[in-house]
């Protein structure tokens, strides 16, 4: 069980209220594009594990730092800060995912030379 120090700052309600709206956005952003990328047609192959992985766990690192800020204890500073920390690495690997998911795309349609108007 955590200790409470009574000489720590309080988050504001109001800031921590943007934090969740900003963290609740690009989760959403997350699933959507993770949804999006699932109902591709395109068969998936073994190579877009590289991509899916970071991307999964980078959302469930998005939706606990979200759980995190909706419980009452991330009024607490430090609580406030380790819920960020655990929200900006789930946004990095996230981010990462989705590069690599473009980068494979890209790759693959070099590859097979199957580009518009070619």
């Amino acid at each position: 069980m955590e200790e409470h120090n009574p000489k720590e700052e309080p988050i504001e309600t109001v800031f921590r209220n943007g934090t969740i709206t900003v963290v609740g956005i690009l989760l959403a952003f997350s699933l959507g594009f993770v949804t999006h990328w699932a109902a591709n047609p395109v068969p998936w192959r073994l190579y877009d594990l590289f991509a899916v992985a970071p991307i999964l766990v980078g959302i469930a690192s998005q939706m606990r730092a979200l759980s995190l800020l909706l419980d009452m204890s991330s009024l607490r500073r430090h609580v406030y800060e380790r819920a960020n920390r655990i929200f900006m690495a789930g946004l990095i690997l996230t981010d990462c995912g989705v590069g690599s998911a473009i980068l494979l795309d890209v790759f693959e349609v070099a590859s097979t030379g199957t580009l518009p108007g070619a």
